[in-house]
């Protein structure tokens, strides 16, 4: 197909972007305090062709703070320097540069600053274990928060920003508070009728367009459909009244759905341009151009969209976290090399902690000015040198990779029949056929280059070491699923009785056979037990979900998908047991305590237990290795260090290739905050 498409121009009011690529705004975990970080990681986004970049959340008073979460400020001088650099350096690599200006209203919680949280109404905040209440808002708040909003203006405009954000969407914005049935219940000209509810997004559009003077485009993210929500606004009924009302008014629609949840749905809940049938009927209404989102991977399905009339632009926040050079790959016509984001959340969970972005795909996220790493240039090794990799899953993979970039003579040796490890064997369960890419992205580039042997089938002894003769060997034998009731909330082994029927993720993978009705026992709290819980039902198993924490999956709140995979059990009839240890089982029944009862262990009828506990690191062979070549020569990586995610393999092995480049001189550099 011919991508020219993408690489028109579009006038944005004032303003043209070079190409159809549109960085959507997202939090990258370095917020006001860690302005390096964030600069350096959208300036690679720029350099990467993506025609404008856009920041996150920028908080513009001091009665919005965000508390845990990183957010950028711009309501104070202090916060003026970050920002003008952070334009400028956008702009040099020629790329529109966007701040998405926002009050979080009922979403914050303003620990920090110690102001009453604001709102339409007199309600709780919207985080319900948090026992703050709103304020809700006289026409003095109302005023201040115009005058705060315009100030913000006024300095985003002073910093060089091409485009002004004005924010109504995910639920997180005070104008998404006041147009929602939901939160505004006031009597007003400000509540009731649709109208009124739009009056104060109408009054700040008008404020921005003011500030930008024509000199400076102004976009609106509004979110069009509110996926289960109550009293929802919906693509068909308010959310397309909003866009009627207000239609001709910004320069740039920005269109999603909320909430958060929603709009960044795992790969494993929707396929690539999902938010599509909710968002198309902008376009029909507005002669404005359009930016929307849907974890975007496929050049083809971009250019089908433009062409369909759905979108003018293309957003990406996850895919450009996967890949900050996606859109000069596609203009060279190089779509092998694309790094496609598979949709996993991980970035998102990082979020939750408040700490700087990781990426299953890209292990140099948020590492650009830190560590000085780059996601396409791997400086020359110092010396040709001779690298052996054992193990050929993601950690081994990325290793192999860094290295031969570097211009190691790379070997990598691999026991099975295919590599992959991990990624490829997950990803055939159900849900999870993106975490291929993982592996494909990276057996690609390898088979490319003239420096890399790659052989499978090929089990090593720490004897065949010393006959490779290699100046660097890393061992990447990953991890093997523990079925001893090891797990995070035991870790004494537990014994079952002879012939109970206890199978691992592995065993179900490997194409072990469960018999009659499955208890699959969720002591790790991520994503596999419950992929395997519906793995088992579509085989026609009754099954039981246990696990001892207060919820399913507690660990995938983080990534989004908890509700999600809550629903999907109940779908399936499932019968879940929260709160519930493994007492015990004797090959006939399973009994757990619920650690909230009072009474005796629960006896749930069971022929095969499924334990998702621990995993056990195959390090034997880095040991003996160290025995035969000497410490100095043999490293360890990914889950064979210690067991994580399949991002924390792929990280662990881009870090120890690094480390091997550098000669153990790694930069790691931490930033004060700039207040």
């Amino acid at each position: 197909m011919n991508y020219d498409l993408l690489f028109e121009p579009v006038k944005i009011g004032p303003v043209t972007a070079p190409n159809r690529f549109f960085a959507a705004p997202h939090a990258t975990g370095h917020g006001f305090s860690l302005p390096s970080g964030a600069i350096a990681l959208r300036e690679t986004k720029a350099d990467g062709g993506w025609g404008t970049v856009a920041v996150q959340i920028t908080e513009i008073s001091n009665d919005t703070d965000m508390a845990n979460h990183p957010i950028e400020r711009i309501w104070d001088e202090v916060y003026f320097r970050p920002h003008a650099e952070q334009a400028e350096r956008i702009k040099a690599k020629g790329a529109l540069a966007a701040i998405e200006l926002a009050h979080g209203g009922m979403r914050a919680r303003n620990f920090a600053t110690g102001m009453p949280v604001i709102g339409p109404s007199d309600l709780p905040i919207l985080k319900p274990e948090i026992p703050i209440q709103a304020k809700g808002m006289d026409k003095s708040d109302i005023k201040a928060f115009r005058e705060s909003h315009k100030k913000a203006a006024k300095m985003a405009k002073r910093a060089g920003y091409d485009i002004i954000y004005v924010y109504a969407a995910h639920d997180i914005s005070i104008l998404s508070h006041f147009l929602s049935r939901r939160t505004n219940h006031r009597s007003d000209e400000y509540g009731g009728s649709l109208e009124n509810r739009v009056r104060l997004l109408r009054e700040v559009l008008e404020d921005t367009l003011e500030v930008a003077a024509g000199e400076r485009a102004v976009a609106l993210r509004f979110a069009v459909h509110e996926v289960g929500a109550k009293l929802a606004m919906t693509h068909d009924g308010e959310g397309r009244e909003v866009v009627e009302m207000l239609a001709e008014l910004p320069d740039l629609w920005d269109v999603n759905i909320s909430g958060w949840s929603a709009d960044s749905n795992t790969a494993r809940f929707a396929e690539e341009g999902y938010q599509l049938e909710f968002t198309e009927f902008v376009k029909t209404i507005t002669s404005k151009p359009v930016v929307g989102v849907g974890r975007f991977t496929s050049p083809d399905k971009m250019v089908s969209v433009i062409k369909s009339g759905k979108l003018d632009l293309i957003g990406g926040a996850r895919p450009s976290i996967a890949d900050p050079y996606l859109p000069n790959k596609i203009r060279e016509n190089r779509i092998e090399d694309i790094r496609e984001c598979i949709g996993c959340n991980v970035c998102v969970s990082m979020d939750a902690y408040g700490v700087p972005l990781r990426c299953t795909q890209n292990p140099t996220i948020a590492e650009e000015w830190r560590r000085g790493w780059h996601p396409e240039i791997i400086g020359r090794a110092k010396e040709e040198q001779s690298s052996l990799i054992v193990g050929a899953g993601p950690a081994g993979l990325d290793c192999a990779l860094t290295l031969a970039r570097a211009g190691h003579q790379v070997t990598v040796a691999e026991a099975t029949e295919n590599v992959g490890g991990r990624a490829l064997r997950e990803s055939k369960l159900p849900g999870l056929h993106s975490y291929r890419r993982v592996t494909e992205y990276r057996e690609y580039q390898l088979q490319q280059m003239g420096n890399v042997d790659i052989y499978t089938s090929s089990l090593l002894t720490p004897d065949d070491l010393p006959e490779f003769g290699a100046d660097n060997v890393v061992v990447a034998t990953g991890a093997t699923w523990r079925g001893d009731g090891v797990g995070s909330s035991n870790f004494e082994p537990l014994l079952w009785p002879k012939g109970a029927r206890v199978l691992t993720p592995e065993d179900l993978m490997n194409g072990a056979d469960a018999v009659g009705p499955v208890v699959v026992y969720d002591d790790e709290h991520n994503y596999m037990a419950s992929v395997l819980v519906e793995l088992l039902h579509k085989s026609g198993h009754p099954v039981t979900y246990v696990t001892p924490e207060q919820a399913v999956a507690q660990w995938t709140s983080y990534t989004l998908e908890q509700r999600k995979i809550i629903a999907r059990m109940k779908e399936m009839s499932v019968r879940i047991h929260v709160n519930s240890g493994l007492v015990g089982f004797d090959g006939a029944q399973v009994k757990v305590q619920n650690s909230l009862s009072l009474g005796g262990p629960d006896i749930i009828p069971c022929e095969t237990l499924v334990f998702v506990g621990a995993r056990l690191p195959e390090n034997k062979l880095f040991f003996e290795a160290q025995k035969l070549l000497g410490v100095d020569r043999v490293e360890i990586c990914g889950d064979a260090m210690a067991p994580g995610t399949i991002q924390a393999a792929t990280f662990s092995g881009h870090r120890i290739a690094r480390s091997i480049l550098d000669q153990g001189a790694e930069l790691f550099r931490l930033e004060e905050a700039s207040t």
